[in-house]
């Protein structure tokens, strides 16, 4: 047997490994190619809402229906913008929402880290068994509560006023959830080595838990703030002065007796979802971190 003979073999070995090894390659490639095309095509997918109701915001109201699915049309109507400001208080509308959608998601987010703190770490008698009460609640409409919340704000002198489209509902079980999932998966020791060097409950609270819950306060942050702007329901009933309308009472006073302005009432709905889009990009890191990783219990 000669040494040309002897090598082969090991040459066969070689040639194979590099072509299993390409093949892998490939597959890999030709899979990740795919999965970007998903998600492009899913992006538009989701994305194809907003840009019909940006292109129809900008379409003359002759043109709106009769061009039926197309984005174009025979010419920009800029107008339709300045229509949407002009018709309506919209800038008094921007700053109420503003104003609402900021303090309340501010004040929900306290209330869930208050709740969830004391649901998760304190003792005290039938904790686990209130919880379960308290969380009972995520299951009753809003349609439900609006009756009782009225005659509450009625009673409170509050109805009209933008504190009674905040307060009813800043305390709601779904922030005091998430935020106690997570303080859960929190090991005690270190609120038991604060409370060796003498720290009290707040203290604790404030520099030790607080800093490790911002990914699901984040959360909480973002998600209250696009509850509250666009909240309409609760609005509807409890305001009835134009002064104090937000922005879906806002957009519902395009549609009248004599019909629907489309023009400006799109134009309106893309000025009014900036600022949500806003909010979410500025917060996206801690968003997506508290999503994937604490806001739901893991680490």
């Amino acid at each position: 047997m000669t040494t040309e003979t002897l090598a082969k073999p090991e040459a066969d070995k070689r040639l194979a490994h590099r072509r299993h090894a390409t093949a892998s390659r490939t597959k890999r490639r030709v899979g990740r190619y795919i999965s970007r095309i998903g998600v492009i095509v899913a992006g538009l997918a989701f994305s194809f809402p907003f840009l019909w109701m940006f292109a129809t915001s900008l379409k003359p109201t002759s043109e709106i229906f009769s061009t039926g699915a197309s984005l174009l049309a025979s010419r920009v109507e800029w107008s339709n913008y300045l229509t949407a400001w002009t018709a309506i208080p919209f800038g008094r509308v921007i700053i109420n929402s503003f104003l609402v959608a900021v303090s309340g998601a501010v004040l929900t987010t306290v209330v869930s880290l208050l709740s969830a703190y004391a649901f998760a770490r304190l003792q005290f008698r039938h904790r686990d068994k209130l919880f379960l009460v308290f969380l009972g609640t995520l299951v009753l409409p809003q349609e439900v509560l609006v009756i009782p919340l009225y005659i509450m704000m009625n009673k409170l002198d509050m109805v009209n006023s933008l504190p009674s489209l905040i307060v009813p509902f800043a305390f709601g079980a779904f922030g005091a959830f998430l935020i106690r999932q997570f303080l859960l998966s929190l090991p005690v020791e270190y609120e038991e080595a604060a409370r060796i060097d003498g720290a009290g409950s707040i203290r604790i609270l404030w520099s030790v838990i607080l800093p490790l819950v911002r990914a699901p306060l984040a959360v909480v942050a973002v998600f209250s703030f696009i509850d509250y702007w666009s909240s309409f329901l609760w609005p509807l009933i409890v305001i009835n002065d134009v002064s104090q309308a937000t922005i879906p009472l806002g957009l519902s006073m395009f549609s009248g007796e004599r019909g629907t302005d489309w023009g400006p009432l799109m134009a309106a709905a893309t000025l009014a979802v900036i600022p949500s889009l806003l909010v979410v990009i500025l917060l996206q890191r801690q968003l997506v971190k508290g999503v994937s990783m604490g806001g739901f219990g893991g680490r």
